[in-house]
């Protein structure tokens, strides 16, 4: 049996929710001199680093790039991130994924983060599936979608674009 992926965004629409994701980021972080973009790894950090690309074309704020490393099918494992808690204590961070799909990953890079004292903390998904187990929500997301607990969504990102299926 072949699954079938319907395309529910293409790469244009993806670049057009990026460019809109990275205005209302810096729209809450306009007197910042420094953002943190903390993307959750492989595909959230892949978005992140999208979001910074289109941030970098109307800014001249700092963008910080950090990558959260988060074992998905172990989240209670010990969450590693690729710069120190120092060097984002006291300023402005957004968490990135692609997919909000029971809040499960999002919920434990939150209590990451709430271990440092920050000076603002926003969230920010490309997808947002609304079949939250737990209490968290997306700040910024590009498209909520609405699905079965059966149907997956996947976010696909290649070196000049990025395709979102659901499966």
């Amino acid at each position: 049996m072949t699954v079938k992926k319907n395309i529910f965004l293409t790469s244009e629409q993806i670049q057009q929710k990026t460019k809109r994701i990275a205005y209302q980021i810096l729209e809450s972080n306009s007197k910042e001199k420094e953002i943190i973009l903390a993307g959750i790894t492989t595909n959230g950090f892949l978005f992140a680093q999208e979001i910074e690309k289109e941030l970098a074309k109307i800014t001249d704020i700092s963008i910080t790039m950090c990558e959260v490393i988060i074992d998905k099918k172990k989240l209670l494992s010990p969450i590693k991130t690729s710069i120190s808690s120092d060097h984002y204590k006291n300023k402005s961070l957004v968490l990135v994924d692609d997919v909000l799909n029971s809040g499960a990953t999002l919920i434990y890079g939150i209590k990451h983060f709430l271990e440092v004292p920050l000076k603002r903390f926003k969230t920010a998904v490309l997808v947002n599936r609304n079949h939250k187990k737990y209490p968290v929500k997306a700040d910024f997301k590009g498209t909520s979608l609405s699905t079965t607990l059966q149907e997956h969504v996947v976010v696909e990102f290649t070196k000049n674009k990025a395709i979102a299926y659901l499966m």
